[in-house]
């Protein structure tokens, strides 16, 4: 791998969906970084054609090198199970799909690339096919025998973490409980401090209920749960603060004086910032050993082989993964 220039493989995700599209726009952008694609050659072949990119795609192999060349992508090639229509899911491909993120880990393992960015999967056609999946981050962390992944959604400077993230609503009340709280808040703060280089990050927690419980008079989660963890990790030398209700935390003079706010549940935070950045957001698993950033959005089948999806939040996902990555770089050799 080049000493200057970190290089990044970019998983295709669900093939029926807008990944394919997506991953072609780099061809067109500016990047401090070397890209690989993850992909069925020819799929991403078809694409061109249909979607009339200007672009050319150069099958590529682990060790192979990765000039810099306008308009070129390089592929890593994984042959898909069945033929592909653009916006038609087909549940033969999703050990591919699969596959294109193990491909990735590989890569990671072996020195090919210094992070992994993912293009959207679509989780329902996963399932249909018999395989249990709840979603990248999930997947990832049992691969890389991580015990606490955190969903973080970074949008400009608006960073908002999860405590849960894939859990029905009834659920997540449930889910909330010391231990949980206690290794969030570590994940949260230990990645921002080496991964962000913020040395003394300061991270807001939303409560649960409305109101945040309203002194128990609309739950107690807050008195029983969220607070004694908080006090814990204050204890612990962290800047943590709350729990604080949730509508009025994500007023933009509220939210000045932190680095992070961790959301209790998927919907509590991520409307916020999806609202704030959607197209132009970057979601990144804290936690794991690697440097792993997706996209914000899904795979939009009905934008599928348009022309009209955008690109924007896979192109700041890449960004994001290389300034993480020579961060890293940096810190290892320091």
């Amino acid at each position: 791998m080049s000493a200057a220039l970190p290089r990044i493989i970019v998983t295709s995700g669900e093939p029926a969906g807008i990944g394919p599209d997506i991953c072609l726009a780099l061809a067109e952008i500016q990047c401090d970084a070397q890209l690989v694609i993850a992909a069925d050659l020819t799929l991403l072949q078809d694409r061109v054609g249909q979607l009339s990119r200007p672009c050319r795609l150069k099958a590529w192999q682990p060790g192979a090198p990765t000039p810099a060349q306008p308009g070129v992508l390089h592929v890593w090639h994984e042959p898909r199970a069945a033929p592909t229509d653009a916006g038609k899911l087909e549940p033969r491909n999703s050990h591919y799909v699969l596959k294109l993120l193990d491909m990735a880990l590989t890569g990671i393992a072996s020195g090919d690339f210094a992070a992994m960015v993912t293009a959207p999967v679509q989780k329902s056609v996963i399932n249909e096919a018999g395989i249990p999946f709840s979603g990248h981050t999930e997947y990832l962390a049992e691969k890389l025998a991580t015990p606490r992944p955190v969903m973080l959604l970074v949008s400009q400077q608006l960073r908002v973490a999860l405590a849960t993230t894939h859990l029905p609503l009834r659920a997540v009340a449930d889910a909330i409980q010391p231990r949980l709280l206690d290794e969030v808040l570590a994940v949260i703060d230990n990645d921002l401090r080496h991964k962000w280089a913020i040395s003394r990050p300061r991270i807001a927690v939303c409560g649960l209920n409305p109101h945040a419980g309203e002194g128990g008079h609309l739950g107690d989660e807050e008195q029983r749960i969220i607070a004694p963890a908080i006090e814990r990790a204050r204890h612990r030398g962290l800047d943590v603060y709350g729990p604080f209700p949730a509508d009025t935390l994500f007023v933009a003079r509220n939210l000045e004086p932190y680095d992070a706010v961790l959301a209790m549940y998927h919907d509590q935070g991520l409307p916020v910032l999806k609202h704030a950045g959607f197209g132009h957001a970057v979601n990144v698993t804290l936690g794991l050993p690697i440097v792993r950033t997706s996209v914000d959005h899904g795979t939009a089948l009905d934008l599928a082989g348009t022309g009209r999806a955008d690109s924007g939040s896979l192109v700041a996902a890449v960004r994001l993964a290389a300034d993480l990555s020579r961060r890293a770089r940096a810190s290892a050799v320091a």
